[in-house]
């Protein structure tokens, strides 16, 4: 396995679909072997109900030039993440890169509810699940990336710091679950620094998710055709652009420099020169502020 990543060993957590099977992927392309987790197999789905699987993940992983190894998790399971932690310790000796990707909120959230009127189970199981499982997968898994210098951890959310911090995020359940992923990388940058590893927060713009593209109708082959009902969906990334955004930070040698930050996928591809599979760079953030929430009309020019 050839790449800048070659030797290093990562666990995407919560790795199915999305963001986590482009981080996956581009981890691989760059020669990682990736521990992919989710609760959806071939032989079981989650109530997610859909189609990706783990095991689909890995044979992608695979393909791109790493190794790819799906292990069925469920993170809420303290002690499934713990036997999976030793199960790389076990066959690996160390671990690299971790990446907090687990979510599992979209059928939980009601837009623009508050949250007197929102489903209180809904709003409670969507903290448990984007956040608790966040920190019982570090509580298990950090020890064995403090075994070797260099560790890299990234907290995958949904907006930047300075822009959730200035603009309400659909409900209070959905606004305090992106924050609080952006306040545990900070934390964890704190507690991770001074023993040799570095901890980031990073957000896609506008993620083109096998879900976001069921729901405007489209393929990643001909997404442009939701332009005309979304046009705004024109500032719109691929989850392998989020992928290299963390294959760049698990490469870069001085990446401590971003410790406790949050960062974007548009603002590492300026960084770190890399592009999008379309060759573009989307830069979602600063359009979603100058553009869209400006009520400008949809123009990517300059932005991607």
């Amino acid at each position: 396995m050839a790449g800048p990543s070659a030797g290093k060993v990562a666990l995407v957590a919560g790795a199915t679909r999305g963001a986590g099977r482009g981080i996956a992927v581009e981890l691989g392309a760059a020669g990682a072997t990736v521990y992919v987790t989710g609760r959806t197999t071939r032989a079981r789905r989650s109530e997610y109900d859909r189609p990706e699987t783990i095991e689909d993940t890995a044979d992608l992983v695979t393909a791109a030039g790493g190794r790819g190894i799906a292990v069925p998790v469920d993170h809420l399971d303290h002690g499934a993440v713990r036997d999976l932690v030793r199960r790389i310790a076990d066959e690996q000796g160390r671990l690299d890169v971790l990446v907090n990707d687990i979510w599992g909120g979209e059928k939980l959230f009601q837009w623009d509810t508050p949250v007197w009127e929102h489903d209180l189970d809904n709003g409670l199981r969507l903290l448990r699940l984007a956040v608790e499982t966040h920190a019982v997968t570090s509580h298990h898994a950090l020890p064995l990336l403090l075994r070797h210098p260099g560790g890299l951890v990234v907290e995958v959310t949904d907006g930047t710091a300075d822009y959730n911090r200035d603009t309400y995020r659909v409900n209070l359940f959905y606004d305090l679950a992106k924050m609080s992923v952006l306040r545990m990388a900070f934390a964890l940058g704190h507690e991770l620094g001074p023993r040799g590893a570095t901890a980031v927060a990073l957000t896609p713009g506008w993620m083109r998710s096998e879900i976001m593209l069921d729901a405007f109708g489209v393929r990643e082959d001909n997404w442009r055709d939701a332009l005309a009902e979304v046009p705004h969906f024109a500032i719109s990334e691929s989850p392998r652009f989020t992928g290299r955004a963390v294959a760049a930070l698990a490469a870069d040698p001085d990446v401590a420099r971003f410790n406790g930050l949050s960062l974007s996928s548009g603002g590492l591809a300026r960084e770190y020169g890399f592009t999008d599979l379309d060759g573009s760079r989307p830069d979602a953030w600063r359009y979603l502020t100058e553009v869209q929430d400006a009520g400008r009309p949809a123009d990517v020019t300059g932005y991607r």
